[in-house]
């Protein structure tokens, strides 16, 4: 149909007014990083106004069920990651929003992998030697999560299964107060996002001692992986991409993707993404969908299994 006219196709003058990227979680973690990159880069892209909009609240449901009733006109996106569009759905019993049906995917951006780092003052080098004092003193060692439900919560309770360690957790709320009580030595050790952590596993206020991907980074390559190191098969990255409300236009959908494809390449976006740990990523409106299809069914398990309740 007459798309020749410029009227038909939404994605035309797309966009006209500034555009909302909702973070459903406190400043201070990747996923508010990644985001304001991108926003930044949109911006220098489309001369428009990206408001990196932090809501943070119940494991990031209230993001995202705050996107996923907003208009579906590209003006208002949720930034997705492994902990909301992964193992959020199988956390929660009844969720206001359903994260398939109610979204559409944009583009799978990018992926920090998870850094396994401990305070100096506990006597442990490697994944192995954690094991080990973890199952010498079962219940006595704690671990700082950004939360219930977080992805720092699920990737140590994955380890914990896989590992069969009794390891306890200890809920903030937020990557950057749990950051300064682990700092402080008031919590021994956490496993969560490469990028809040490399400064000060740099400066030797905290130990690393593994990598959650399944294979080593370049900015660490002497530090093995958790997998190779005494947790074999072991696995916890975290994935961002945006998604827009479900009935956006597939014009918009198509010209989001585009550019943050385009963003992807851009050799300053590299440098910060090395710098900072990031894998980037990129994909298809289609990929994105069935990755996080594939994402659900895969914490499904990991949630069942380690029997992880939020209270």
């Amino acid at each position: 149909m007459g798309a020749a006219h410029g009227q038909t196709n939404p994605a035309q003058n797309y966009p006209t007014k500034p555009i909302r990227l909702v973070v459903p979680f406190a400043p201070g973690g990747s996923t508010d990083l990644i985001a304001r990159i991108i926003g930044q880069e949109l911006e220098k892209s489309w001369k428009q106004t990206v408001i990196v909009e932090n809501r943070p609240g119940a494991s990031g449901n209230i993001g995202l069920d705050y996107v996923a009733k907003s208009a579906p006109d590209g003006y208002t996106l949720i930034f997705g990651h492994v902990g909301t569009f992964g193992f959020g759905p199988s956390l929660f019993a009844k969720l206001p929003y359903d994260p398939v049906r109610d979204f559409a995917a944009v583009n799978l951006f990018a992926m920090v992998p998870n850094m396994l780092v401990v305070h100096p003052s506990l006597p442990v080098k490697t994944s192995r030697d954690l094991i080990a004092l973890a199952k010498s003193k079962p219940g006595q060692i704690n671990y700082a999560s950004s939360g219930p439900g977080s992805a720092s919560h699920l990737a140590m309770e994955n380890f914990k299964l896989l590992s069969k360690t009794d390891i306890v957790a200890i809920s903030y709320r937020g990557t950057g107060p749990m950051m300064t009580d682990l700092i402080a030595g008031q919590t021994s050790l956490t496993l969560t996002g490469f990028p809040p952590l490399q400064p000060h596993v740099q400066s030797g206020r905290l130990r690393g001692i593994g990598i959650g991907s399944t294979k080593r980074i370049a900015q660490m390559s002497d530090m093995p992986t958790i997998a190779e190191s005494g947790v074999p098969g072991y696995e916890s990255t975290t994935w961002f991409g945006p998604l827009a409300p479900a009935k956006t236009p597939r014009e918009i959908i198509v010209k989001l993707n585009a550019e943050l494809n385009q963003i992807l390449q851009r050799p300053e976006v590299k440098k910060r993404f090395a710098a900072d740990g990031i894998e980037a990523l990129g994909s298809t409106p289609e990929h994105f969908g069935d990755y996080v299809k594939a994402e659900i069914t895969r914490w499904a398990k990991v949630v069942k299994d380690a029997g992880v309740k939020l209270e």
